[in-house]
C-alpha cells in the first residue's frame, strides 16, 4: 500500500474536529474565567480592604489553589474535554498541569519523582513566559519610551 493510499484511509476514518464550536466554547469559558478573575478581585478589594494590585495577587492564588483542588478531585480532566482552551490558557492551567505531574510521579519520591518530573509540561510554560516577558518588555522599551 502506498503512502498516498494510505493517508487516504486514514483521512476517511479520522473523525472531524468541530473548530468553530471548540472556539465559541473557549471564549465563552475563557470570558468566564475572566469575570471571575474580576470579581475575585473586586470581593478581595472591598471585603479585606486591599488595593487592586494586592487583591489581583490575591485572585491569582485563589485561581490556582481552584485549579490544583479540581484536579486532585478529578473534576478538571472532564471540564477541560468540554472547554479546551478556555480552562487551559488562564493560570489555571498552568495549576492543572503541574498538579497533574506531581499526582502522577508522588510514589516515586520527592526528589526523583515530584523534583524530577513535575514542571516537565509547566517548566515550557515558565520559560516561554519568561522570554516572552523580556521581548515584550524590551518593545516597550524601544517604542514607548520607558
Amino acid at each position: 500500500m502506498e503512502k498516498k493510499e494510505y493517508k487516504k484511509i486514514v483521512d476517511k476514518y479520522t473523525p472531524s474536529e468541530p473548530r468553530l464550536r471548540n472556539a465559541i466554547i473557549a471564549f465563552i469559558i475563557g470570558g468566564f474565567m475572566g469575570v471571575l478573575g474580576n470579581f475575585l478581585v473586586e470581593f478581595y478589594s472591598y471585603y479585606f480592604d486591599l488595593s487592586s494590585k494586592d487583591a489581583s495577587v490575591f485572585m491569582i492564588i485563589t485561581l490556582v489553589f481552584l485549579g490544583c483542588l479540581l484536579t486532585c478531585f478529578g473534576f478538571f480532566d472532564k471540564w477541560v474535554n468540554f472547554a479546551k482552551c478556555g480552562l487551559i490558557v488562564p493560570i489555571t492551567g498552568f495549576a492543572h498541569a503541574m498538579m497533574s505531574a506531581a499526582l502522577e510521579y508522588r510514589r516515586e519520591g520527592l526528589v526523583t519523582g515530584l523534583g524530577a518530573n513535575m514542571f516537565k509540561l509547566a517548566g515550557s510554560v515558565i520559560i516561554f513566559g519568561v522570554v516572552s516577558a523580556y521581548i515584550f518588555g524590551l518593545l516597550r522599551l524601544f517604542v514607548m519610551g520607558g
